[in-house]
């Protein structure tokens, strides 16, 4: 029999019994969910940064997931890997990949806390990648993320650094078999005295070992290039994006379709050649809450964008 700990209960259950009982327990129950046409199979599954509901993750990971594979998404992107415990979500990694399997879903990327390593030893940071590594493999990821660097390190020197980290740390995940990208948000554009952080990540890491995970609303909230330039100048380097809305008003996150990105006219005219995967997430600012906001971006991704994806 598969088991499965209840970390908050202190119990032992048997983990389909687990599932089938969360189903009751968060909105998976209440959400009223939409029905969604589609003229022809898309060509990329519909994805979601599970960083999004981290609130209810954090309550009841399992019906969470339910609601998330009911709304229609297909493909996910984790957060928040304890790489001593080998845990993602108080479960074991293997025991995480059997409730993906049963609810069909599958997790293509995680976003992991390489940040906290930054003044480590090479042998710490070493140490990490490879709990990063056994990690991803468990879930038969293609991708190791690094998601972010912490405020006290975004200098340009700093940056220089970073692009050593990154080169070192894709060559030991390819030596795995897997992939490695880099996620930018705003900071990456912020002038410097005529530098910018992200010409070292694009200029000075190797192109084969250090792919770009692209956030599509960082982009057009900060920097001078479109998602579309960006693309077009750096051919096969941004193999996923983060797809979210910006607040007409306060240019904070918001749903899509209630925004100001027309991401109809940008997907409508942009290279997806290297495109493997997409995310959509929202951080914040939810209009009612995160269930409710996952469950209206699906609904306008599904008819108004999955169509060029």
């Amino acid at each position: 029999m598969e088991r499965v700990y209840d970390m908050k209960n202190n119990t032992e259950i048997n983990r389909r019994n687990f599932m089938k009982k969360a189903g009751m327990l968060t909105a998976a129950s209440v959400l009223p969910l939409p029905s969604f046409a589609t003229t022809s199979k898309p060509k990329f599954k519909m994805g979601l940064q599970l960083f999004t509901v981290r609130d209810t993750m954090a309550e009841n990971p399992v019906a969470t997931l339910k609601t998330v594979a009911a709304l229609g998404y297909q493909d996910l992107e984790t957060y928040g890997y304890d790489g001593e415990k080998d845990m993602y979500y108080g479960f074991k990694a293997s025991e995480f990949k059997e409730i993906l399997d049963d609810l069909q879903l599958t997790a293509t990327s995680g976003h992991y806390g390489f940040s906290d390593y930054f003044k480590s030893s090479d042998n710490d940071m070493k140490r990490f990648v490879d709990q990063c590594i056994t990690g991803a493999k468990a879930l038969n990821k293609r991708y190791i993320t690094w998601p972010w660097l912490a405020p006290e390190y975004r200098t340009i020197e700093n940056f220089k650094i970073l692009a050593e980290k990154l080169n070192s740390i894709g060559e030991q995940v390819a030596k795995a078999g897997l992939g490695f990208a880099y996620h930018n948000h705003d900071f990456e554009f912020t002038d410097h005295h005529g530098e910018h952080g992200y010409s070292s990540i694009l200029y000075d890491t190797d192109p084969e070992l250090v792919k770009l995970q692209m956030d599509m609303y960082w982009v057009e909230h900060s920097s001078k290039l479109s998602p579309k330039q960006l693309i077009e100048n750096h051919p096969g380097r941004f193999v996923m994006w983060h797809i979210k809305d910006m607040d007409k008003l306060t240019r904070d996150y918001t749903e899509l379709g209630n925004g100001s990105i027309d991401y109809i006219t940008m997907l409508s005219d942009i290279d997806t050649d290297a495109l493997e995967y997409y995310y959509l997430e929202q951080g914040g600012n939810f209009a009612q809450n995160s269930m409710q906001s996952i469950t209206d971006s699906a609904d306008y991704f599904k008819k108004h964008l999955q169509r060029f994806l």
